[in-house]
């Protein structure tokens, strides 16, 4: 089996479940970092001639990161192409297992851990409030029906524009700081939030510096992130 995979979260969920199988990924699939493979350029700009190149077996995408019309001029050059589609924890699980098995693999322990994690968490005993920036210039932050909207909540996490008619709005700073949330929750990816590089702008708020992995990946890493994004939050908020 030889698999090229266009998603960075899925390149590691492959690698850790199917070794050997990759023979091309994005420049952008940074896990696992000893992964010594063909790069194909962008998820959003993959270089098409140089995956055909590869021949792979299957091509592994997603609806939300990579484009359409790229899927449809690998289908018409003759490849399979497995569209997955994350919206919330649960559906993780099942596109893990789809790609999983795709992949010719058996399910993968750490699969179970993940599953294993977020089935043991108990109720929060309040719920926060939270702005969830993923850009700067311009400000953009977690809009409506999201992956990473979806694990925040079940950590009682709400975010204040989860109800917005766009996934991922343009908000203006000066209306995110209006919103006067618990917290303002700070991933390193997209956009890399640092101590130095977006608190300032949020001044008397709390703010949250998390791991962009943690909160937008799905792949072994679901295994960590209740833990880790969880004790992120606790100490954003005492």
């Amino acid at each position: 089996m030889r698999v090229v995979s266009l998603v960075p979260s899925l390149t590691e969920a492959i690698a850790s479940s199917a070794p050997g199988a990759l023979v091309g990924a994005t420049d952008w699939c940074t896990h696992p970092a000893d992964l010594d493979v063909t790069r194909i350029g962008g998820t959003k700009n993959p270089a098409l001639d140089r995956i055909v190149a590869l021949a792979p077996d299957l091509v592994i995408a997603n609806e939300e990161e990579n484009r359409e019309p790229d899927l449809a001029a690998l289908r018409e050059a003759g490849l399979e192409v497995l569209v997955t589609e994350v919206r919330d924890v649960p559906q993780a699980f099942r596109e893990l297992s789809r790609v999983v098995e795709a992949c010719g693999a058996v399910r993968p322990r750490w699969l179970d851990q993940a599953e294993d994690a977020w089935s043991a968490l108990e109720p929060p005993s309040r719920r926060t409030t939270a702005v969830v920036p993923i850009w700067r210039r311009p400000w953009m932050v977690l809009g409506r029906d999201t992956f990473a909207g979806d694990v925040l909540s079940r950590l009682g996490v709400d975010h204040v524009h989860a109800t917005h008619e766009d996934r991922y709005p343009r908000i203006p700073l000066e209306e995110l700081r209006a919103a006067v949330p618990d917290v303002v929750v700070l991933p390193d990816e997209p956009y890399r939030f640092t101590p130095e590089d977006g608190p300032e702008a949020f001044p008397g708020l709390a703010c949250a510096l998390v791991s962009g992995r943690h909160l937008t990946w799905y792949g072994p890493s679901l295994a960590e992130a209740p833990r880790a994004l969880g004790e992120a939050l606790r100490a954003a908020l005492r």
